[in-house]
């Protein structure tokens, strides 16, 4: 089976920051694919722009390697990685002085005011805004324009807002694509699906049919280069805020009038605005902060949090776990308990709803016991969607019962390459489709919930508690789900 290939505008992408991390791992491969699928026009430029003096040889080499690391031997075709180079240039551009931004201007002028010109902001949280002042007032923007504005969008409510403002002073909101990944995965887009496309599951999707509703991000890795960062920010702000909230959204939003951008984002809104309070009087019952210490992963050694940063001092939590709860008719009384770290057992991504047991059993104990219903949505490693269920195990002698998962791996089932999140996401930029991007109030209204988490742990003066790397997080992210008589769900 193969997939549906739809082609796209000529576009010219302008990557700032195209020669750092995230346009080499992600951006460059992500293009690459689009390229080689045939879905990009031939008249379509990629753009790298950096405080670099380096050329566009230099640059199409760097692509070349960042291919030659990132991309799996069977997709890689020198003829089109030819032609994928060919539409690479590279202009020096610094978001905080003035040189360079006439011969960007120059360079996208070439291609016409009709051309698609999307700007993509693979930069550092702190240059967001100077990037975005800049665009504006060189010139660079058209009226066929899109600015991409990667996570964090702010690092608290008050910085959040304004960005926001000064992003407002020189785009419109449909210009404007605040990118979480997360939303582009393949199982992301099958939770819609699923309940939305299937007579099944929504009659079933609330309070009086749904036990409880698990949302991890697991990573085994720890800092990986981003120590800067990541110990100013912690799991709170780099994970829970963006990808995390965005997924509870996706679970817990009542069904839209339509799947177009705006109808979709006003329902996660109210999904955001329903959320309880967590604030210095639950803090402590309904949190949990965590900092790895020394152990192994992958079955090497592996330092502890303090080691890997060269700081004996920080107080930066690298887990959390949170028991949330959502203010409406059809989750009242439905916890969404919400976890994430780093150095953790392994790396994985996956909602779990856990139906609400049967209400009278007619099996003998013998039988063996019967377990709750579930469907597990895996996002990252191997996604698919898994759906458990009490079954007779085969065989004569007598009742017993199996819990078994009808499972759906999508690589298996559809027999296609499972594209990488970005290559959705950096298409759909260019088609000006913002169903899978932030909307500013979004982005307000989840710092809105976090602000006071942040707060409350000051006023507590609760530090993250220790745990060993390779384990799944301190003992009380545990406890957190079990006193409530739940456990975590245990990776299949």
């Amino acid at each position: 089976m193969s997939s549906q290939i739809i082609p796209v505008e000529p576009f010219d992408y302008v990557v700032f920051g195209g020669n750092g991390d995230l346009a080499e791992r992600k951006l460059l491969p992500a293009l690459y694919h689009r390229d080689h699928d045939g879905q990009i026009p031939d008249a379509s430029r990629i753009i790298g722009a950096s405080r670099s003096e380096i050329s566009d040889e230099d640059y199409r080499a760097f692509a070349r390697r960042a291919i030659e690391k990132h991309v799996d031997a069977a997709d890689m075709h020198q003829s089109s990685i030819d032609r994928f180079l060919s539409r690479l240039h590279y202009r020096k551009v610094d978001a905080r002085a003035e040189e360079g931004w006439d011969e960007l201007r120059a360079l996208l002028d070439e291609a016409g005011e009709d051309c698609v010109r999307a700007f993509y902001l693979a930069v550092g949280p702190s240059l967001f805004a100077d990037f975005a002042r800049k665009i504006g007032e060189r010139g660079l923007s058209s009226a066929n324009m899109r600015l991409v504005v990667e996570k964090p969008v702010g690092r608290d409510l008050k910085s959040a807002c304004e960005l926001n403002r000064i992003i407002a002073d020189h785009f419109t909101e449909e210009q404007v694509f605040r990118i979480d990944h997360y939303l582009g995965k393949e199982t992301v887009q099958n939770l819609m699906v699923l309940r939305f496309a299937n007579a099944l599951y929504e009659p079933i999707w609330n309070s009086a049919h749904i036990d409880h509703v698990q949302i991890t991000v697991a990573e085994s890795v720890g800092l990986e280069g981003r120590a800067g960062y990541y110990d100013k920010s912690g799991a709170l702000r780099d994970m829970v805020q963006n990808h995390i909230v965005q997924l509870m959204c996706l679970v817990a939003l009542e069904p839209p009038a339509a799947l177009d951008a705006d109808a979709l984002r006003d329902e996660k809104l109210k999904v955001l605005r329903a959320l309880r309070p967590i604030d210095a009087l639950n803090v402590e019952s309904r949190t949990v902060r965590g900092q790895y210490k020394a152990g192994a992963s992958d079955g090497s050694a592996v330092k502890s949090y303090l080691d890997d940063l060269g700081n004996g001092e920080s107080t930066t939590e690298t887990f959390v776990a949170i028991k949330a709860e959502i203010n409406n008719w059809r989750w009242a009384g439905v916890p969404f308990y919400l976890r994430t770290g780093k150095r953790l057992s392994e790396r994985m991504s996956e909602i779990v709803v856990t139906f609400r047991p049967i209400p009278h059993s007619i099996f003998a104990g013998a039988a063996g016991n019967i377990v709750q219903n579930q469907l597990v949505m895996r996002l990252q490693p191997n996604e698919g969607v898994k759906q458990w269920l009490m079954i007779k195990d085969p065989g004569p002698g007598g009742m017993r019962l199996r819990h078994v998962p009808l499972d759906m791996s999508f690589a298996e089932s559809f027999r296609v390459r499972n594209p990488d999140a970005y290559e959705r996401l950096l298409m759909d930029v260019i088609r000006g489709n913002q169903t899978l991007f932030m909307r500013r109030d979004e982005v307000e209204a989840a710092w809105n919930w976090i602000d006071p988490i942040l707060e409350a742990w000051e006023e507590k003066g609760m530090k993250p508690q220790g745990y060993t790397a390779g384990t799944w997080g301190p003992s009380s992210g545990v406890a957190l789900i079990e006193r409530d008589g739940r456990t975590w769900h245990e990776p299949d």
